[in-house]
């Protein structure tokens, strides 16, 4: 068994290289192992005795003593290994398949980190210092359609109004700075819209269809492409063994050729005859050329699919197909023929996909026809703590000036009454927790008491008052559902007629095979009794060279029928889609998840 590995993807055609898939006969039909000898035929005419032509069987650009011999299982390996078409259609796959990745990205989570240092001053003020670092996660959930985000914010800032929006007057002045640390997450679950699917699901389920499409169409191709390799190797085939019966008919003249030039020289024959056969020699050498041209054809042919390079060094070689063509014992049945159709044919397959793809477009247009619900929810943990000093103040209860102000114009009212003055009392205030003083280090750690966990939950409760979009959307999915099970049936109709059509063909070309070789037995016995009567003088050369032209065409006719049958099988396999089950080939393509 020979793996061949083509991409990444996995995808491989394995072929198991342990004989072609058509029973042969060798027995009815001679090799075409050995390649047909060059042929110059010599004609004299006159007493010169001077040669008229040459017939050479050399093809253009080939080297007839370098040959490459050919088996079809190894024309076929050949051509999976190196056809550009099949190449092309595997891209195709690996491209589809990257199209999918992309989508599934979107289910990649995305950090994001943002430190922010912010210096603000006034006229006649001190400057004051804000650092801020900000780190969040966010993502989307594929099973159910949520969205999260994780943070972990840390702040820094020196502005006394934040502070005292922070501290409401708990914690004594002379403070520095103010440290806060928050660590949480958000998510939101759609409970109605997009929670069986939404956008993001329902394009990645449509890609992962695309790609089973695109995979079927390259075993499609190369189902196709298979069976133009085995037509390609018989008709090369058919014209090598042509060329070979042209030769014959060629060395049928020039034996003519040579006997009527006895009998002249012997004077029992007319100088004139020998004008006939060489005419005849002529049209044949005619023909001759013709079929050498159609191996050479034939040949550029099945390189064609076997040769990936246009400038391979194979080009020169000359191609010998080794195997011969031979006729199956078994009969197909029609039913059975059918049957593999409608199992395996790739057309079908990709209608199937698209069938599934309309019904993903209706289940998703149909959801968003419904009104969109979102449970939102939220965690967080935060955290406080104060730069400066940690201790007991001294300060008197009037300080302000404009209060001090106040305060002595009633002292001085007093005491032009002759009323004690008043004193400005002195309030002490205590020292604040100590938990509250420190750096990042202690607002960290501050998130962690009990008193610091912070939660949310709520709705958010939407829907359009008419939601044309998606009730025509899902109308649009509805019509297209049905004519896709017109397409079909017409598919189905197509593939019926297409293997009715093989297996007709396919018995035609088993009945002719055996109608050729009677046909060809009966020539080559007619052939022997005309040279006997000729040699006898109770015949002419006309009706030796219709006895030799008929012979020719029988045994053509035998082979076409042949190899015809070959090409029949390598159809019906086609139009089944059991060509990689015929010739032991196997497609691994192990699709994404």
């Amino acid at each position: 068994m020979r793996s061949i590995r083509y991409c990444n993807i996995s995808l491989s055609i394995v072929l198991a290289c342990t004989g072609a898939a058509l029973a042969q006969n060798s027995s009815e039909v001679a090799s075409t192992a050995t390649p047909a000898p060059s042929v110059r035929a010599v004609i004299f005419q006159g007493n010169d005795r001077q040669p008229m032509r040459n017939s050479n069987l050399d093809r253009v650009g080939v080297q007839q003593s370098q040959t490459l011999p050919l088996t079809l299982n190894e024309a076929i390996r050949r051509t999976l290994e190196n056809n550009n078409d099949i190449e092309v259609t595997r891209d195709d796959v690996r491209f589809q398949e990257t199209q999918v990745r992309a989508l599934l990205g979107v289910y990649d989570p995305v950090l994001t980190f943002s430190p922010l240092f912010t210096h603000s001053s006034s006229t006649g003020s001190t400057g004051k210092n804000d650092f801020r670092v900000n780190a969040n996660m966010t993502g989307f959930i594929e099973k159910g359609g949520g969205n999260y985000q994780a943070f972990f914010n840390n702040t820094r800032t020196e502005n006394a109004f934040t502070q005292a929006q922070v501290t409401s007057g708990s914690v004594s002045a002379g403070n520095s700075a103010l440290y806060s640390s928050n660590l949480g997450v958000t998510y939101t679950q759609p409970l109605l819209r997009n929670f069986r699917v939404d956008s993001r699901r329902h394009s990645i389920l449509i890609a992962r269809k695309r790609l089973e499409q695109t995979e079927s169409d390259f075993r499609r191709q190369a189902n196709t492409t298979i069976t133009s390799a085995a037509r390609a190797y018989w008709d090369f085939v058919f014209a090598l063994r042509n060329q070979q019966n042209q030769v014959a008919n060629v060395n049928f003249s020039k034996e003519n050729l040579r006997q009527i030039e006895a009998r002249i020289a012997a004077g029992a024959s007319a100088p004139i005859e020998r004008a006939e056969i060489a005419t005849e020699l002529a049209n044949r050498e005619g023909d001759l050329l013709l079929a050498t041209q159609q191996v050479a054809s034939a040949e550029n042919a099945l390189k064609q699919l076997i040769i990936r390079d246009p400038l391979s060094p194979e080009w020169s070689l000359s191609v010998v197909p080794t195997d011969p063509p031979g006729v199956a014992v078994d009969v197909v049945t029609l039913d059975a023929a059918l049957k593999d159709a409608m199992d395996n044919r790739f057309e079908l397959r990709r209608l199937k996909l698209q069938q599934e793809i309309n019904r993903a477009d209706i289940d998703y247009y149909k959801n968003q026809t419904k009104p969109q619900i979102d449970l939102n929810t939220s965690f967080s943990l935060n955290g406080l703590a104060f730069g400066g000093t940690n201790a007991a103040t001294t300060s008197n209860l009037v300080s302000s000036s404009s209060d001090i102000f106040l305060f002595n114009s009633l002292n001085a009212t007093r005491t032009l009454l002759g009323l004690p003055v008043l004193t400005n009392p002195t309030v002490t205030t205590p020292a604040s927790p100590g938990y509250l003083f420190g750096g990042f280090n202690r607002s960290i750690l501050n998130m962690f008491r009990s008193d610091a966990p912070n939660y949310s939950i709520g709705a958010t409760i939407s829907f359009p008052l008419r939601n044309r979009t998606a009730k025509a959307n899902l109308e649009g999915a509805q019509i297209t559902a049905h004519q896709l099970d017109a397409q079909t049936r017409s598919q189905e109709q197509a593939v019926i007629v297409d293997v009715r059509n093989a297996v007709q063909a396919l018995e035609t070309a088993r009945q002719r095979v055996d109608t050729a070789r009677r046909a060809r037995e009966n020539a080559e016995i007619q052939l022997e009794g005309e040279r006997t009567l000729f040699g006898a003088g109770k015949s002419t050369t006309f009706l030796l060279f219709q006895r030799e032209n008929a012979l020719t065409n029988a045994r053509n006719a035998e082979v076409r029928a042949q190899t015809d049958y070959s090409k029949a099988i390598a159809d019906l396999q086609r139009v089944t889609a059991t060509t990689f089950r015929a010739n032991n080939v196997e497609v691994v393509s192990p699709l994404p998840k």
